[in-house]
Parts: C-alpha cells; structure tokens; sequence
C-alpha cells in the first residue's frame, strides 16, 4: 500500500510540473526605456503600454518608476508599439518596433506638455542593438531559414553561423535521421542546450545530446546563444532557443512545403582517371521525402 501511495504522489508531482513547464517557458524578450519630457527631465507615473498582435491580450502596460524608467516583460517576438501617457502631456507613441526574441529593445519616451487627445507617432527607428545586456546570440528569422540551404535540420542552421563548429555537414539532407551537434569556443556536445521557447528539450541519452527530431514548419525563428547564459540554463555551451509559430488571436495557415529528391537528382563527378584506379561508384541519394505545412 505504502509503495503504491508513493507511485500516485510520483504521478501527481510529475502532473504538477507539467502543468507549470508552460508557464516558465518563454521567449524572455522585453522593452525598457527611459521616458523624459521635452526639458530632459525624467517622468515618472507614466502609463507605458506595449501593443501587438502577437500578444494574446493584445496589450501589456507598466508604469514608469521614480526615475522615469519602465520595462515590459515577458513578450512575444513580433511588431509592437509602444504608446507613452501621461495627464496633462501629449500622447507620445512608437510604432514598427520589430521585437525578436531573447533580447531587450530600448524604446525611450519623449513627451511635450499639450493634452491626451494630442498623439506624436514616430515610426521607423526600431531598435536593431540590444544595449541592455550582455547576451551574444544570433538570430535566425522565418525568411533565413526558407533561404538557407539547411536541408530544413536545425543543426545545419547553426552550422552556418560564426562561432560554432558543426560535427559534419548534411548536404540536401543526404544524412537522413543522422543529425550532426554543434558546439562554442571549446564545449562538448552535452553542453548544448537545446529548447522549444525557453523549454529545454534535452533527452538523458548520450549525456545529454540526444534531442529529438523538431518540426521545421513550427518555427518562427531561431536564436542561437553562445556566452551571457542566463540561470535557467545550465550549462556554458550552446542555447538553441526555437520560437514556435504562435501568440496572438489570428488563425493563419503557411504554404504547404514539399520536397521528394531521389537517386536522378544526384551528380556525377566520376572521369575515367578515377574509374581506372577502382573508383567506379559514389554515395548517392536514394530518396528522401519531407512534406510539411502548418496552421
């Protein structure tokens, strides 16, 4: 009996964590700023509020602090804009600001002294630099991983960014389900964490580098972390964080994706030298299929 009762609060405690994994994953981007009004003097008690399709509630708002600084956390990459308020000054607002994930966009408010019906938009001067913190990542958008010949596998993504060394390469996915690992500056495979928005995916086979197989049409974009890892990860080598296809209260289907190569789409680079000293066949690709389409 005793046994038993251990195995449902075994149960019940895994059923709790699953219900809160949710929760702590994320894609841990922010907006923070500083707002001043048209003196240069800080304002504080402003209502800060971050609006975009990509958030469920559509809106998220703060209130400046004593030193007229504010931060918004926890957002969805996509477009946002930021609208400053404020009684007895004038509606400040920033449109276009294009938030990716894992970073901190600095948006900074300048109000002038007039009424709230009166709106000053500025467009067109997003953020590209996180100057907030020290993370080192690279950032792989929906329109790069369409165009980079990856054969659709997330490790041959990171294989063609500075920094990090890949195990091999897959050309036209001729590798099949033999997925290569990708390290930094001197780490082992186990040490690269991989993780679907903020949630690590790492299997316990192979000390660690095991991962399953992801779906590439679930992807948004990707970020590939090298240095500045934050507490939730725990170790130094490299943090693959995929931003699924999701946020917001639209209801979007992408094109449908097919490829089905076989042994006719492979060339042939044999010449008669190398026929004669015994090379007279080479690895080819027999078929591979990938047909992919989301909603």
């Amino acid at each position: 009996m005793r046994s038993f009762r251990n195995a449902l609060a075994t149960v019940a405690a895994a059923a709790s964590l699953l219900v809160l994994l949710p929760a702590f994953s994320f894609a841990q981007s922010s907006i923070a700023g500083l707002v001043r009004d048209d003196s240069g003097a800080v304002l504080p008690g402003v209502t800060v509020e971050a609006a975009s399709p990509a958030l469920i509630e559509r809106t998220r708002s703060v209130v400046s602090d004593g030193q007229g600084q504010f931060k918004i956390v926890d957002l969805r990459p996509g477009v946002y804009a930021v609208t400053f308020s404020l009684q007895g000054f004038s509606t400040f607002k920033r449109d276009g600001i294009t938030l990716q994930a894992n970073t901190v966009a600095t948006v900074n408010g300048e109000m002038k002294v007039g009424t709230l019906e009166e709106t000053v938009t500025v467009t067109g001067e997003a953020p590209l630099v996180d100057v907030q913190s020290s993370v080192q990542q690279q950032i792989i958008n929906r329109a790069l991983l369409d165009n980079l010949p990856s054969g659709r596998m997330m490790w041959n993504v990171g294989a063609t960014l500075p920094g990090i060394v890949a195990s091999g390469q897959d050309v036209g996915g001729a590798s099949g389900i033999q997925q290569i690992r990708i390290t930094a500056h001197g780490s082992d495979a186990f040490q690269t964490i991989t993780q679907v928005d903020g949630m690590e995916l790492n299997t316990m086979g192979a000390n660690g580098s095991a991962l399953p197989y992801f779906n590439d049409g679930m992807a948004q974009e990707m970020t590939f972390q090298t240095s500045a890892m934050g507490a939730e990860t725990s170790t130094g080598g490299v943090r693959v964080n995929i931003i699924p296809k999701e946020g917001g209260n639209d209801v979007r289907g992408d094109t449908f994706f097919g490829t089905i190569p076989n042994r006719h789409f492979s060339s042939r680079n044999l010449d008669d030298d190398i026929i004669r000293r015994g090379l007279t066949t080479q690895p080819t690709i027999l078929v591979t299929r990938d047909l992919n389409q989301s909603l």
